[in-house]
């Protein structure tokens, strides 16, 4: 039995800009930090947060007034940063700069009086934050069904916007849906989807036929690893989302040869060496690093920790 590790895997740029925000405040300004959300979807990641000394919160209403907060990387809509001002809060944004080129967009589509299509999932944090640029103006739309009943006011004043972790198939079968609908539909300058989800998700696609399973080393909460999941079940073969290495059924191994492996966007590397390690004890024999698209992005602090 083989295993087959796709790269890149596990951390984007956005993901180690959050996390080292969150590390550099604690260092900087001693503990507490609080952070609004998880500052990524991944609970190994934000457990090991907890222990350094950030404390989660839900509602800034639960941040003593005059502390540091931090906004996670899926970013924010305006309100929360001035409910921050009006709390007498220290507010750091740790929003990944993929995100809010896509806020960013929001804002300008609202100026122009148009009705923004965003393509996503309703109940995801980042679409709350983009919505919340412009929510008299903004529809969101996550399937080509919904895309082909939407209705809007005026079909020439029309823009799109797409979550940043979707998958890139599924996303382009809505695009296509609304192109057709709406011929004077205004897109992005450069598309939304990032390039880390969309890196990760060719180099599943391009293990197609070689794995007999799929394990992808993520949160359940996590969208771009439940999107890896599904790209590899659409392959034809078992695929299982798992956050940590106990999670896996032996059962799941039987009779296979060949196991893939990949993580999201917030996953670990030590998540995934776990993983390994986990397998080798079950049998396998190899282990095969599988080169796909080099990453070399990096993004710059936020001011207040650099």
């Amino acid at each position: 039995m083989k295993v087959l590790l796709c790269r890149p895997r596990g951390f984007c740029a956005g993901v180690e800009r959050a996390i080292e925000t969150v590390e550099r405040a604690l260092a900087k300004f001693g503990r507490p930090v609080y952070v609004r959300h998880e500052i990524v979807h991944n609970k190994v990641v934000v457990q090991d947060l907890v222990q350094k000394g950030a404390v989660f919160v839900d509602h800034l209403e639960d941040v003593p007034t005059g502390s540091h907060v931090i906004f996670s990387a899926h970013g924010v809509a305006p309100d929360v940063f001035a409910q921050a001002k009006r709390f007498n809060l220290n507010s750091i944004d740790a929003t990944c700069p993929l995100v809010t080129k896509v806020h960013v967009e929001a804002k300008r589509f609202d100026r122009q009086g148009m009705t923004i299509l965003l393509i996503g999932h309703e109940d995801h944090v980042e679409v709350e934050g983009v919505v919340g640029e412009a929510p008299q103006r903004t529809i969101v739309v996550a399937t080509a069904e919904e895309a082909e009943q939407v209705q809007v006011p005026d079909p020439d004043k029309v823009a799109v916007l797409t979550q940043t972790t979707l998958s890139v198939d599924e996303a382009m079968r809505v695009m296509s849906v609304l192109k057709r609908r709406f011929p004077k539909l205004h897109s992005p300058r450069k598309e939304d989807i990032c390039y880390a989800t969309t890196n990760r998700q060719m180099a599943v696609k391009a293990l197609r036929g070689k794995v007999d399973v799929w394990l992808v080393i993520g949160d359940k909460m996590s969208s771009n690893s439940n999107r890896l999941r599904e790209i590899g079940a659409d392959s034809g073969v078992p695929a299982y989302l798992v956050l940590q290495a106990s999670e896996i059924d032996p059962a799941w191994l039987i009779g296979k040869q060949s196991i893939g492996i990949t993580s999201g966007a917030s996953t670990p590397e030590s998540s995934v060496a776990a993983v390994v390690d986990r397998l080798r004890a079950l049998g396998a024999t190899s282990v095969e690093e599988v080169e796909g698209e080099r990453e070399t992005i990096e993004f710059s602090l936020p001011l207040q920790v650099r």
